[in-house]
């Protein structure tokens, strides 16, 4: 059976799903200051009604990508809406009682699971406050281009009316009435929406959880739906406690669900006047939010980073306010004789961390040879003895007054960085007044200098205007004896063309008279010829004529002659 997961203040919880959205605030890589610091007002604001608000923060420890935290606050009877969540989270309930329904196949909560989470109903409740941070494991697929989360509403009414009656299988006009409805805000009161968790609620999966207070939630498998045993942060056994304050921290062994998460939890409570002793980490990095009260904060650089990139840092945290501390790097959280400073926060690994104290009874100094640690320090091996002794107390130590005096060499160093600022200011505007001085004497120097040249360029082009003038009118004269020698030559061309044209007109005249005589000479002979031949001809003809003639008269003669001698023959005949 499902159930429905109350949960009361310092709860911590390691669930897989993200409180984002596509206004999620974007921090980019830049060099980092050691133990980057984010104040409760520079949190990104991502979603605001009456009932509630969502702001965001990014942070990081100098060696990956920024870490993403959400600040969930809720009124009391108040809804976050359901969402599509888009990777793995674990938060931490600071004030007020929820209520959380979530539900994904295979069961499990992970990355695709559908969440919404409600306040306490009773209204007298304080206001839900959640304190929540992305995990960022190899395999998670949260792109911040598309988003943390999905709401419902629109992933389902994205559709058209068709498509979701066809998928729903229901009348029309109960999908016309959803697409006609106007879009609820992201956080509403629940009172004013009786009907928003009847259906939804019985298709959700449900974990359950007491009220204890600092209760952390575990997870149902499909397999094994009996509750999980809720795993109470002030209630458990501290890691360390002494009159000083107390400290505890959640792996994979206290929350079996962690194991799914690159993401463990710590929480410290420092009395008045204590100090979390100078240590370091040597397998995660720290991401701590204050609860309660405030302190000051120490970070050192590593030996090794660039100056240029990281530097010393101190400096003063108030409730809401989170700063981070990179592994490696030495470290301590201090309390002011006033006020307690509460602070818990988030480990980027769940692998038992195993802190590194440099001063109290458990100093890892003291497992050094004091011979080895007298030559590292430079100092004599009795000097070592002396620091190393006297501390009884471990991890957590009596610091009266420390964080007032870190907070005066802070406020000094600020003011010493302030004071630099100035003479450096002042030194640049000295600098620069001499700079303008100098450049005004530049200026003043180039000027009159420019005036010369301009001066001595006048006088060249002057000269050379003159030269250039002397050349062109010599340029000219020539140009002109040029042009008068030109049309001499054209002239004498000219005559010398009219010459060689009247002498080939005159040519081709006697030429043409030659051949005109000659012509005639032709043509007469031709006519002599002519006549010569008609001559020839007639004579021809007159001789043929007369032979023809002659002809004829002995032709004539001879039938003559025949006639004679026939008649003659005739007459003989007769006679």
């Amino acid at each position: 059976m499902l159930k429905d997961t109350l949960v009361s203040p310092f709860a911590v919880f390691a669930l897989v799903f993200l409180l984002a959205s596509t206004t999620f605030l974007s921090v980019q890589a830049h060099s980092h200051t050691v133990g980057q610091l984010v104040l409760k007002h520079q949190r990104k604001l991502l979603t605001r009604t009456e009932h509630g608000e969502i702001s965001a923060a990014s942070i990081t420890d100098g060696a990956k990508a920024p870490y993403h935290l959400q600040f969930i606050t809720l009124e009391p009877n108040s809804v976050f809406l359901p969402v599509v969540l888009h990777a793995d989270m674990v938060f931490f309930v600071h004030t007020g009682i929820l209520k959380l329904n979530a539900s994904r196949s295979g069961i499990r909560l992970q990355q695709g699971s559908v969440f919404y989470v409600q306040s306490s109903l009773e209204a007298g409740r304080e206001r839900l406050r959640i304190y929540a941070i992305f995990t960022n494991i190899e395999d998670d697929i949260y792109e911040p281009s598309v988003g943390a989360y999905s709401s419902i509403t629109d992933m389902v009414l994205g559709f058209d009316s068709r498509l979701l009656r066809a998928a729903f299988k229901v009348p029309e006009d109960v999908i016309e009435e959803m697409l006609g409805a106007s879009k609820a805000p992201a956080i509403i009161h629940a009172v004013d929406n009786p009907k928003m968790f009847g259906e939804l609620q019985a298709r959700v999966l449900k974990a359950f959880l007491g009220s204890n207070r600092g209760g952390f939630f575990g997870s149902i498998n499909g397999r094994n739906k009996k509750k999980m045993k809720a795993y109470n942060v002030l209630e458990a056994d501290p890691d360390f406690e002494n009159c000083n304050g107390w400290s505890v921290t959640v792996d994979k062994k206290d929350l079996h669900f962690l194991k799914h998460s690159n993401i463990g939890i710590f929480m410290v409570n420092l009395t008045k006047g204590s100090m979390m002793a100078p240590h370091w980490n040597p397998r995660a990095a720290e991401i701590a939010i204050v609860l309660q009260g405030q302190g000051m904060v120490q970070v050192l650089c590593s030996s090794h980073a660039k100056k240029s990139e990281c530097r010393n840092m101190r400096y003063r945290v108030e409730e809401g306010d989170v700063f981070a501390v990179p592994r490696f790097h030495p470290m301590a959280q201090i309390s002011f004789n006033n006020d307690s400073f509460v602070f818990m926060g988030f480990s980027t690994s769940t692998e038992k961390n195993n802190p590194q104290f440099l001063a109290g009874k458990r100093s890892a100094l003291r497992s050094l040879d004091r011979d080895i640690l007298a030559w590292s320090f430079n100092v004599s091996k009795t000097t070592i003895d002396h620091l190393l002794q006297p501390q009884k107390e471990s991890v957590i130590l009596d610091c009266t007054s420390c964080a007032e005096e870190e907070e005066r060499l802070m406020e000094e160093e600020i003011e010493r960085e302030r004071r630099e600022e100035e003479a450096r200011k002042k030194e640049e505007e000295e600098e620069d007044r001499k700079r303008r001085e100098e450049e005004e004497a530049r200026k003043k120097k180039e000027e009159e200098e420019d005036r010369k040249r301009r001066e001595e360029e006048a006088k060249k082009r002057e000269e050379e205007e003159a030269r250039r003038k002397r050349e062109q009118e010599e340029e000219a004269k020539k140009e002109q004896e040029e042009a008068k020698r030109q049309e001499e030559e054209r002239q004498r061309k000219a005559r010398e063309k009219e010459e060689a044209q009247r002498r080939r007109e005159e040519e081709e005249a006697e030429k043409r008279r030659i051949e005109k005589e000659e012509e005639i000479r032709r043509k007469e002979e031709a006519r002599r010829k002519k006549e010569q031949e008609e001559m020839r001809k007639e004579e021809e003809e007159e001789k043929k004529r007369r032979e023809e003639e002659a002809k004829k008269e002995q032709e004539k003669a001879r039938r003559q002659e025949e006639e004679r001698q026939r008649k003659a023959r005739e007459e003989e005949k007769e006679a």
